[in-house]
């Protein structure tokens, strides 16, 4: 399967750059929804709408969140490069959309997307407050996901241009993390089901961004939403999006988050997973900044 030319094939044309604000999606989600698809789950603290977008009729239940920073908005266009390949009607889009249902919420954070800011309108950071939910935004996040009860789930993130592949002086292009459950940072069921899948992933993109995929900071936080997810048992999958060389729209680091995606579902469709990838998962470099 040539995953480039699937990228370019379900581009989403109307969306580019790096400032991408709820405007900017909602007419999107509007022609997607072609079957009732999309809902709205809730408000931001200036009362923006939160979508939900549904799609797929298979027993995996797949929880995917982006823009929960407003200002990491790469993975939101690989999202829905993603959901237009559900809709081309090619037999991959069949497949997958039989196996899996997939939970979209495509921009968590309208208000912190409006200004380009982490933070939300209240100035606190979402992926701080997976405990106490004091902000709209987490309850949301956090209603949907016990209401779906998913099997996995994918945090969608951006870092600083920065962040490099430790000391070989390629950047950190796409980095992966299967966040700790516990203080210990040990490997249990849920977390190795993560690290498989991330050992998979990363398999197909050395062929393409050799050199260029990271594993991000393990450290626990169980403030922070993926460790949360994971401590209550589900395979959760941290995805940050960063730099690809001269890149500084993402819209090459885009391509390779959307083959990310494709790739993660390919192999759970196909139970392609790598048996106890702890080794494999290891010996991929850390995420470090090593940039100017």
């Amino acid at each position: 399967m040539d995953l480039e030319q699937l990228a370019d094939d379900n581009k989403e044309q109307s969306i580019e750059g790096r400032y991408l604000t709820l405007e900017s999606i909602e007419p999107i989600l509007q022609q997607l929804n072609t079957n009732n698809q999309l809902s709205v789950v809730g408000e931001s603290v200036l009362k923006k709408p939160i979508y939900r977008y549904q799609i797929g009729e298979g027993k995996i239940k797949i929880l995917l969140w982006s823009q929960m920073h407003g200002n990491e908005s790469t993975t939101t266009k690989a999202l829905f490069d993603f959901l237009n390949l559900l809709h081309n009607g090619s037999a991959l889009a069949a497949d997958l959309l039989h196996t899996f249902t997939f939970c979209c919420i495509p921009m968590l954070n309208p208000d912190g997307a409006e200004l380009y800011t982490r933070v939300n309108a209240n100035e606190v950071d979402l992926n701080r407050d997976s405990q106490n939910l004091t902000q709209p935004e987490s309850r949301v996040l956090r209603d949907v996901f016990d209401s779906l009860q998913p099997q996995f789930c994918f945090n969608l993130h951006d870092q600083r241009t920065i962040f490099g592949v430790e000391s070989t002086g390629k950047p950190a292009t796409v980095s992966f993390l299967a966040p700790s459950y516990n203080e210990k940072r040990e490997i249990n069921e849920s977390r190795l089901k993560a690290i498989n899948l991330i050992s998979g992933i990363n398999a197909v993109l050395q062929k393409y961004i050799p050199g260029q995929v990271g594993r991000f900071d393990d450290s626990f936080n169980l403030n922070c939403i993926g460790d949360t997810f994971q401590a209550l048992g589900v395979p959760t999958l941290l995805f940050e999006a960063g730099h690809f060389k001269d890149d500084y729209q993402r819209e090459q680091t885009r391509r390779y988050v959307f083959m990310a995606l494709v790739s993660s579902f390919i192999i759970l469709d196909e139970n392609d997973i790598v048996d106890n990838g702890i080794g494999k998962y290891l010996n991929i470099p850390q995420n470090k900044v090593v940039f100017y």
